[in-house]
């Protein structure tokens, strides 16, 4: 129900992205939108210097022709001022000759100095409007120059005006495909939003339904544990107890009476090596079941400490297969204690029995701290330590193809004639792995010994 929970304030959390990115879009829109406005209002702008370009032009080309005219006027006047100093020479060249006239003629000499002092007059008044004239001139021609020069301005100012409102064109164009490649991106991004939400919808459904399954698989397993513990009861009192009556009356039957045919000797020792195997298998599946049904009590525990105690029970056997166990730094890790010596115990009473009488046999107990990521099991999490306990053994091992097959119930590579036993043992091993959380992996080569590498978290 945590998981459902966690999936829904997700899809919540998914709901206000969604609600926060449209109202991005909003507010891309109403930009886009001012953005148009304001490029159609430069646009508009760029219409009107344009227009005032083309006036300032043809008011240049007036000025032009106005300069033109006046330089035409000055050329005239200049003209006009040449013949007037022609004029001049002439009439004082005149005036000369009146002068020596006026010597010899009294009486026009009156006449004529008037008519001299008239055209000094009007010389003199001529010679001032020549330089009015001039002087006009020169005034329009700087007031030209000024004018030319202030056009040159407006012109190269216009020219900057057009370059400037290009780049403002192209940069607003630019933001105008930015904002719709924008939208678009929104948009995908709303419908994988979208699509994500439906997955959650489906994912919640799939949970529920899983949960259901889970809470149905639960009530079977307690009924097959209340199915177990009543088996139990029935293993420890209502089979041992006829199965030990059985024992004692053959042993008694072995042991007094001394008239028994061979044959029937024969037959009453099969009878009782079968009731001990029988017994050996209510003990084993007792076991077990106590490994299922008992409660995870995790303890810092002193493993090193755990293996000489399992060593000490097996002291007979290993004396009398000849056998040295090396047994290595170990790690101090949380651990199940008596489930641990259990499964040390069944490691090595199991490398005891499957030992090569050939050779004494050795094994070798290790561990080391490792990195999840760093083992290749997918099984294992990446970012975890674990301790790597590794029991190797050079007994007569086993063939590759049978590695994941001893862990499974009764299963045996060998006859009950050759090797006794249950076959439950590598399954008790592997149940007690599994309770710490962890994975066991075993590898073998026939008559080269097998290796059990033990994986649990130590953290």
């Amino acid at each position: 129900m945590k998981n459902i929970k966690s999936d829904e304030q997700k899809l919540i959390i998914a709901y206000r992205d969604l609600s926060f990115k449209e109202k991005e879009i909003e507010k891309l829109t109403v930009e886009l939108s001012n953005a148009i406005k304001e490029l159609a209002f430069q646009k508009e702008e760029k219409i009107k210097r344009a227009a005032e370009l083309g006036i300032a032009n043809i008011e240049l080309a007036f000025q032009d022709d106005e300069k033109g005219k006046r330089a035409a006027e000055l050329g005239i006047a200049n003209i006009e001022l040449a013949f007037q100093k022609e004029e001049k020479i002439k009439r004082a060249a005149e005036l000369g000759i009146a002068n020596i006239e006026l010597a010899f003629q009294d009486d026009e000499k009156g006449k004529r100095a008037a008519e001299l002092g008239i055209a000094n007059i009007e010389l003199a008044f001529q010679d001032d409007e020549k330089g009015k004239r001039a002087a006009e001139l020169g005034i329009a021609n700087k007031e030209l120059v000024f004018q030319n020069r202030e056009k040159e301005k407006r012109a190269a100012e216009l020219i900057i005006a057009n370059k400037e409102l290009v780049f403002q064109n192209e940069e607003k164009e630019k933001r105008a495909a930015e904002l719709g490649i924008a939208n678009k991106e929104l948009v995908f991004q709303n419908k994988e939003k979208e699509k994500r939400a439906a997955e959650l919808v489906i994912a919640n459904k799939e949970l529920v339904f899983q949960n259901e399954e889970k809470e149905k698989r639960a009530a079977e397993l307690i009924i097959a544990n209340k199915e177990l513990l009543a088996f139990t009861y029935i293993s420890s009192h209502d089979l041992q107890e006829p199965l030990r009556k059985i024992q004692t009356f053959v042993t008694i039957i072995l042991e007094k009476e001394q008239n028994l045919s061979e044959n029937g000797r024969y037959n009453f020792q099969r009878m009782q090596l079968a009731a001990s195997r029988m017994q050996q298998l209510i003990d084993d599946l007792l076991a077990f079941s106590r490994i299922n049904g008992t409660e995870l009590k995790f303890e810092s525990a002193e493993l090193n400490k755990i293996i000489e105690e399992v060593k000490t029970e097996l002291k007979d056997a290993i004396q009398e297969k000849n056998a040295t166990i090396e047994v290595g730094e170990i790690c101090i890790v949380s651990i199940i204690a008596f489930q641990f010596r259990q499964l040390m115990y069944n490691l090595l009473s199991n490398a005891l029995k499957f030992s090569n009488p050939a050779i004494p046999l050795h094994i070798i107990i290790k561990s080391r701290i490792v990195k999840g990521k760093t083992l290749n099991n997918e099984k294992l999490s990446p970012e975890r330590n674990y301790c790597h306990i590794t029991v190797k053994d050079n007994g007569i091992g086993f063939e590759s193809h049978f590695s994941e097959r001893i862990f499974g119930v009764f299963q045996k590579l060998h006859s009950k004639e050759v090797y006794g036993g249950t076959g439950i043992g590598l399954a008790i091993v592997k149940k007690i792995v599994e309770n710490h959380n962890g994975i066991i992996i075993a590898t073998g080569e026939l008559n080269k010994g097998a290796t059990f590498d033990i994986y649990f978290p130590a953290d």
